[in-house]
């Protein structure tokens, strides 16, 4: 969709847009009802959460590093924790930073030996996200 678009102050504004009516929206839905979206259904705290690790994964892409830039906010990044800690189905076993857990999870970084010594049979689960 991205290549649709003139240019990249072109994608902001319209990201900025619709995320401002979508923050609108989430703050008057309660977090119980439930949403249907591309084929699934889940609650709309759920579904939220998704689009917060989905932002914050994006921003971390968008950071790469940067240290002039300003990284994704210890909020989003609890979330994302949170949410890869329930698809991993426990606590992850190692000492990651929030960040560093978003890109091992994500795949965005390989495991190394160290991280597949501390994983365990854990490590096989490895990109939480695809």
């Amino acid at each position: 969709m991205a290549s649709s678009y003139r240019s990249d102050l072109d994608i902001v504004a319209h990201w900025a847009d619709t995320a401002v009516v979508a923050t609108r929206v989430a703050a008057l839905l309660p977090a119980d009802v439930q949403v249907a979206t591309q084929g699934h259904v889940l609650s709309a705290g759920d579904f939220l959460a998704t689009l917060a690790v989905e932002a914050t994964i994006h921003h971390l892409d968008l950071f790469a590093g940067d240290e002039s830039l300003a990284g994704p906010s210890r909020e989003g990044l609890a979330v994302t924790r949170e949410t890869l800690d329930g698809i991993l189905g426990e606590p992850v076993p190692v000492g990651w930073a929030d960040v560093n857990y978003a890109l091992k999870a994500s795949g965005r970084a390989e495991l190394t030996a160290e991280d597949r010594a501390g994983l365990g049979v854990l490590a096989a689960c490895f990109p939480l996200l695809g």
